[in-house]
């Protein structure tokens, strides 16, 4: 698989919707995570990323002006042990909770399907980093509709063993603007991740859409000590 400049990926995607990128740092010291929300509605557009724990959460804006709180207020990152949990929605607590009862990634996810907001049926993506005594790997899983029939669930889940410095993998829902909104194809598509923290945390968000970027949150995890950092970036605020 060709290795893509994300900069480039991201703007030529008006709208690649929520996206997540996991991989390891230039350096090789660091395991990278990268989750960033975008909207075209007020509803979407009308929220922050805060701090909740070790990980974050979704929060309104401006709290006049939400709607309708389902399927946009959330935990993306919850960190249970050595592992790192990112994802989309709301399934972030599902493999939380089933990982914590025993349960492997994949199967945590096996109760769970794609968004049930027709006709778009936003794919459910999800990733989780496993950072331990010096070594590192990820996975990513995505729960799509089968072209847009409501009964089918296609599920893919992809996983990586001791990623390459400076690369990463990338999956977002959405393979650009539309009505319905075509869901992401394929594998997830493998990407550079450049500079430190501060340096990624610029290019990601600069290489968003302007209008329609939301959030960002990145975490760089020591993979010897386990120590991370964490930036986040919203546009309110």
């Amino acid at each position: 698989m060709k290795l893509l400049k994300l900069s480039e990926v991201l703007k030529s995607n008006p709208y690649p919707g929520r996206g997540i990128v996991m991989g390891r740092s230039g350096d090789g010291k660091h395991a990278v995570t990268a989750y960033f929300i975008m909207g075209r509605s007020e509803n979407s557009r009308n929220r922050v990323f805060t701090e909740d724990g070790e990980g974050i959460r979704t929060k309104a804006f401006d709290e006049s002006k939400m709607k309708d709180p389902s399927l946009i207020i959330y935990a993306p990152v919850r960190v249970l042990d050595s592992y790192t949990i990112v994802t989309n929605g709301d399934q972030t607590d599902t493999v939380y909770e089933n990982m914590g009862k025993g349960q492997s990634f994949e199967e945590s996810l096996r109760g769970r399907k794609f968004e049930p907001d027709s006709p778009n049926f936003t794919p459910r993506i999800s990733g989780l980093m496993h950072v331990e005594k010096g070594s590192y790997d990820f996975a990513m899983s995505i729960l799509k509709s089968d072209d847009g029939n409501s009964e089918r669930c296609l599920r893919y889940t992809f996983a990586y063993e001791d990623p390459k410095k400076g690369e990463g993998r990338f999956i977002h829902t959405y393979m650009g603007d539309g009505n319905p909104l075509p869901s992401f194809e394929g594998e997830p598509e493998k990407v550079d991740i450049p500079g430190n923290i501060d340096e990624f945390t610029a290019l990601v968000w600069d290489s968003l859409n302007e209008e329609n970027k939301v959030s960002l949150f990145v975490r760089y995890i020591d993979i010897e000590s386990g120590k991370y950092e964490t930036r986040i970036v919203n546009k309110n605020g």
